[in-house]
């Protein structure tokens, strides 16, 4: 008789047969799917065994039940939900990776849904899983689905599920684990995550057949973790690097894809909601916001190597992690070396922004372009225009006054003919006045203005600008100066 191998205990694809546990929405997601014709969703991060608790279910209530399993990776599965409403009586269909099909099937899913649940139809039934907010991003496109499906969010495991796991295990393979408290505390909540570390323990251990007699496998957790990271960064480490860059990589840049990855990697959930980690960090909220609101984001994780690591869904902002080792792999590098390896030569900033534009009204089509191209170049900018929802009602000195006086690595004066006779120019002036001594100011001088020998901004560099040339070519030039200036700053 062939002794039991490791592989089959702690399994890292398939369903398992030694390590099954049930989920903690199991019974839920019983009921759920009994229920004829009611559409299921079932959402929640990668890794956390979702196909696997919904595969064992189905299998438990009848083990004759007709099921297709399908899935978004798969052109021909694609095709195959194309045509599914003309299907007839097609039996329970099971749809992976929901969340990367394109909008016009979904809209077609969606109306298939209303008409299997509006008919308790036995002899049809669609059961979805896709990543965090599946059956939000459903239910929006098709409000009138709310009442008709049944939405069941599988969260990350309490450490109890991963210990019962790792139990059945060590008693399926006769071993016990030394790392076992690790194992489960690092696991973070992912069945996915804690097969594969005991696996790998008992790989080093040379342990790859089930023992006669129990065996202690004492591979501690840090050999496990450094093996295991050393096999991710192979897989992860081009993409993680290139996404950490983005698309217009600075070594002096402000690093927002950066600092998007660290909260992932800090997110309890594997996946994150952009605008809500905006709120929480402010120093970094007008870089991540600029990626954000320009769609430069979505286009990196739209990139082929990325988006099979990433989904992100740009009507709500949502981050998620498609593979649940990436998770393990960003929680255990080290992010000091990371950041050299990537190449900033800094992340942490205690200003907000990078550049206040300080400007009258008459001259908004110049800066409007210099705030433009200075944004193309990946810096943080104060536009009062884009940030005029949040002081609407508000005491607008109160706000802009600590911007301009040290809430900005530079202040950039647009000093045009209006400047001086202007109420907001000459407050931003006073703000800002202290910073001239300490080479934070750059000032760009309109040629229409003669100098002035009283002019504090003509002791010191600047640029020169003609409110009659092209604002857009003339903006790009300084613009890249500037840039310049910020980089031998660091």
């Amino acid at each position: 008789m062939t002794a039991l191998r490791v592989e089959e205990v702690f399994k890292t694809s398939g369903i398992p047969t030694h390590t099954f546990v049930r989920p903690s929405a199991y019974s839920r997601l019983k009921v759920a799917l009994r229920t004829p014709g009611r559409g299921v969703i079932v959402e929640g991060p990668s890794g956390i065994g979702k196909s696997t608790a919904i595969a064992r279910a189905l299998d438990e209530m009848d083990s004759d039940l007709q099921v297709t399993r399908l899935t978004a990776r798969e052109p021909t599965d694609v095709e195959y939900l194309e045509i599914l409403p003309e299907l007839g009586a097609f039996g329970t269909v099971v749809i992976d990776d929901f969340h990367r099909l394109d909008e016009p099937v979904k809209r077609r899913i969606a109306d298939l849904l209303k008409v299997t649940a509006d008919a308790e139809d036995p002899s049809r039934k669609l059961v979805i899983i896709g990543i965090n907010d599946a059956g939000k991003s459903l239910i929006d496109a098709s409000p009138d689905l709310t009442n008709r499906l049944e939405v069941i969010r599988f969260e990350v495991e309490p450490d109890a599920k991963i210990d019962e796991l790792i139990t059945a295990g060590e008693a399926a393979f006769n071993v016990t684990l030394t790392a076992r408290s690790l194992i489960v505390e690092n696991a973070a909540g992912s069945f996915y995550i804690a097969q594969l570390l005991c696996m790998d323990a008992c790989l080093q251990a040379e342990m790859t057949e089930r023992p006669e007699v129990q065996q202690e496998v004492n591979t501690s957790y840090a050999a496990v973790q450094r093996k295991v990271v050393d096999r991710q960064r192979d897989r992860f480490g081009d993409a993680v690097r290139n996404f950490a860059r983005g698309t217009r990589f600075r070594p002096s840049g402000r690093a927002p894809y950066l600092h998007v990855l660290k909260w992932l990697a800090e997110s309890d959930s594997w996946s994150i909601s952009i605008r809500d980690e905006i709120r929480k960090h402010p120093n970094e909220k007008a870089s991540v916001f600029l990626v954000l609101d320009r769609g430069y984001l979505a286009a990196l994780v739209a990139q082929p190597a990325i988006s099979k690591l990433l989904h992100f869904d740009d009507k709500t902002a949502v981050l998620s992690v498609e593979d649940p080792m990436l998770t393990y792999y960003l929680r255990a590098v080290s992010w000091p070396d990371f950041v050299r390896d990537v190449g900033f030569k800094k992340v942490d900033y205690e200003e907000t922004y990078d550049i206040a534009l300080s400007f009258a009204g008459e001259d908004r089509v110049y800066a409007a372009a210099l705030r433009d191209g200075l944004e193309d170049l990946g810096h943080a900018v104060f536009y009062d225009n884009a940030e005029q929802h949040r002081f609407l009602g508000q005491d607008v000195e109160a706000f802009l006054g600590p911007i301009y006086e040290s809430g900005s690595r530079y202040v950039v004066a647009v000093l045009g003919e209006m400047y001086g006779r202007k109420r907001w120019t000459l407050f931003e002036a006073s703000q800002y006045k202290d910073r001239i001594s300490s080479g934070q100011v750059i000032p760009i001088w309109s040629i229409k203005i003669p100098p002035e020998p009283f002019d504090t901004t003509r002791n010191i560099g600047g640029l020169n600008w003609d409110p009659d040339g092209s604002p857009i070519d003339q903006a790009a030039e300084h613009a890249g100066v500037i840039s310049r200036t910020l980089g031998l700053a660091e």
